[in-house]
């Protein structure tokens, strides 16, 4: 009979033992939610990488008062209010800096191309974000985008041609990635997806290179770079470089006068 008393005890205290660290743990967390929601608050907002907009136009795109939780805020519906009231810019970094600074960091788009449809010109970034439309005559100052239309095209929106077409689209812009990731694309002056067979792409003012939909265009890019190195081609050359070939093989057919 006492050990069954003794056991009892035993397991009384074992249950008020939980209880306690269960209180404590909840003492805790509640003066932590207490902290985060009384002391971190946004004292200001910096912001970085802005060249088209001022960093006001980002502050107010962002929504996030002064005094507004530092840690509460959803950090992506942020972005996605900058994104959607700035199109020029493609990509966001938002941290916080303790105790009361929030950081924003935008990538804006420097190189768009223009996309001339139905009289007006439609400005593109290179990742494929419409973020301008302006009148006809200003594609003449862009590297330019022909032979194919877009699908309702609006600003702030990515670029949709038809289903039919769904392979040049996703070629036109793994394309322009590359270009991007070569750091060429400052050379580039028009890509043409009016041929179903042959994606052509006008480069540094005198080429045509032809370029088969699909391909690995980083490899592609890096032969092009070989062959324009080579003595064969002179500063006064124009002409076409033929890369349809699966072995990398460069066929140049210079231009005649």
């Amino acid at each position: 009979m006492a050990r069954r008393r003794y056991s009892n005890r035993r397991r009384r205290r074992g249950s008020s033992d939980f209880l306690y660290k269960l209180l404590s743990v909840l003492i805790v967390c509640g003066c932590l939610v207490a902290a985060v929601t009384l002391f971190f608050r946004v004292n200001a907002i910096e912001v970085s990488g802005h060249q088209r907009y001022t960093a006001e136009d980002v502050r107010s795109a962002s929504g996030v008062e002064l005094k507004s939780n530092l840690y509460l805020m959803d950090k992506r519906e942020v972005a996605n209010r900058i994104l959607d009231a700035l199109p020029y810019v493609e990509q966001i970094r938002i941290n916080r800096r303790l105790p009361s600074t929030l950081m924003i960091e935008v990538t804006e788009c420097d190189e768009p191309l223009a996309l001339v449809q139905d009289g007006y010109t439609w400005l593109i970034s290179p990742k494929g974000k419409i973020v301008e439309q302006t009148d006809w005559s200003a594609a003449r100052r862009y590297a330019t985008i022909s032979g194919c239309e877009l699908l309702a095209p609006s600003v702030g929106t990515r670029i949709a041609l038809a289903t039919e077409h769904i392979n040049r689209q996703e070629s036109l812009m793994a394309l322009l990635d590359a270009l991007k990731e070569e750091g060429i694309m400052d050379r580039l002056d028009g890509i043409r997806l009016d041929d179903a067979k042959v994606l052509r792409m006008d480069y540094a003012g005198r080429f045509t290179v032809e370029l088969p939909y699909g391909a690995d265009y980083n490899y592609k890019l890096r032969f092009l770079q070989e062959a324009l190195a080579q003595d064969e081609i002179q500063d006064n050359m124009t002409g076409t470089f033929v890369m349809t070939r699966d072995d990398g093989r460069v066929n140049f057919i210079q231009n005649v006068r």
